[in-house]
């Protein structure tokens, strides 16, 4: 048996209990950090130190304030995954794809599906709030 046989692609596929979890979660702020190198999700960043605590004043119910947060933290994991997607197709190449413009356009399209939600949201609890 080779080297390469005996040990695997990905080490974290092995790890176990805390030890998968504490790794888990470098991973996730090295995607957080990565994610920061974005413009949308900086000014989704930004904006969400504005709405989350605006969703506490403006929710009436613990039920509207989680719609309302929940709403703008689903705006931030859509962006990432867009952001991944697209960076996994230009991994593949800088040439132009029909299949590689169709998943990136469709990325772009779940951004703005998640900022209509958003919106749709915050308008509906904002206009329940001064009526």
């Amino acid at each position: 048996m080779s080297s390469q046989e005996s040990s695997p692609v990905n080490p974290q596929k092995d790890r176990r209990g805390l030890n998968r979890v504490w790794h888990a979660t470098g991973y996730s702020m090295a995607g957080l950090r990565a994610g920061w190198g974005e413009t949308a999700f900086r000014q989704e960043v930004l904006a969400a130190f504005i709405l989350l605590p605006l969703a506490f004043w403006l929710g009436q119910s613990w039920i509207e304030v989680a719609a309302l947060a929940g709403s703008v933290i689903a705006v931030m994991v859509v962006e990432l995954l867009n952001t991944a997607v697209e960076t996994a197709i230009d991994r593949i190449g800088p040439e132009w794809h029909d299949l590689s413009k169709r998943a990136k356009d469709m990325g772009s399209a779940a951004v703005l599906l998640s900022l209509l939600l958003c919106i749709g949201i915050w308008s509906a609890a904002f206009i329940h709030h001064i009526t």
